[in-house]
C-alpha cells in the first residue's frame, strides 16, 4: 500500500542549510528534478525579499559548489545548483528505494519533506538510512493514498500549516482582514514573502486534498 510522509529533517550539511538558517528565505526544491540522483543537478525556487543576501549566503555555503540564476521575477527566483561532496541529500536513497519526493520546503532548521513510498517498511529504511548519516528525522504525519488523512494536516507540511493557524487565528482572511503579511511575518519570524508563499501552497494543498477528485 503505497503512503505519503511528511518529515522535518535536520542537519548542517544537509543541502542549503547554511544559508537557510543565516536568511529569511523561503526555498522550495523543484519537485521533478530532485527525484534523478544521477544528475547532480539541482532547482530550487527562491522567495525573499533581499536577492543579495540570499546570494552572499550561497557563496558562504558549504554545501553549494556552484550556483546559477535560471529565472526570476520580483521577489521569486529560480536557481540550479550543483552541490558539494560532502551534502546530504534524501532524494537519492529515497528513488533508490521506490520512493518520490513530492515537495521540499525550508524550515527554520532544515527542511520539511513531503514524499511518497511504497510501503511503511521503506519508511523504515529511510529512517535507517538518516540516522545512521546523523540526520533528525522527525516524522509528522502519514497516510494512505486509498485513504483520506489519518489526521487533520491532510499533508501540509509544519511550515505550511503554522503559517494557515497564525493567519487564521490572526483575522487574516477575514473581509476587512484583520492583519497583515508584515505583522505575520513579525510572528512566524520569516519574511513576508515566505509567508505569502507558504500561505498559498499550503491553500493549495488543502483544496488538492479536500476538493479535487483523485
Amino acid at each position: 500500500m503505497s503512503l505519503i510522509a511528511v518529515v522535518d529533517l535536520v542537519h548542517p550539511d544537509l543541502a542549503l542549510t547554511p544559508t537557510i538558517r543565516s536568511t529569511d528565505a523561503d526555498v522550495q526544491v523543484v519537485s521533478h528534478t530532485a527525484t534523478d540522483p544521477e544528475t547532480g543537478m539541482f532547482f530550487f525556487l527562491v522567495e525573499t525579499d533581499s536577492f543579495p543576501a540570499f546570494e552572499a549566503a550561497l557563496e558562504r555555503d558549504h554545501t553549494v559548489a556552484e550556483s546559477m540564476l535560471v529565472a526570476e521575477a520580483s521577489t521569486t527566483r529560480i536557481y540550479r545548483l550543483r552541490h558539494t561532496q560532502g551534502t546530504k541529500l534524501i532524494s537519492p536513497p529515497t528513488t533508490k528505494m521506490g520512493g518520490l519526493m513530492l515537495e521540499a520546503e525550508s524550515t527554520d532548521r532544515g527542511w520539511s519533506v513531503r514524499m511518497q513510498l511504497p510501503d511503511r517498511e521503506t519508511l523504515g529504511k529511510l529512517w535507517e538510512h538518516c540516522d545512521d548519516e546523523g540526520i533528525e528525522f522527525d516524522l509528522g504525519h502519514i497516510y494512505s493514498l486509498d485513504e483520506f488523512a489519518v489526521d487533520d494536516r491532510v499533508g501540509l507540511t509544519d511550515a505550511q500549516r503554522d503559517a494557515l493557524l497564525t493567519a487564521y487565528e490572526a483575522g487574516y482572511f477575514e473581509e476587512p482582514r484583520g492583519t497583515s503579511l508584515q505583522a505575520l511575518a513579525e510572528e512566524l519570524g520569516i519574511s513576508p514573502t515566505a509567508v505569502g508563499g507558504r500561505i498559498r501552497r499550503g491553500t493549495a494543498r488543502l483544496i488538492e486534498r479536500t476538493l479535487v477528485d483523485e
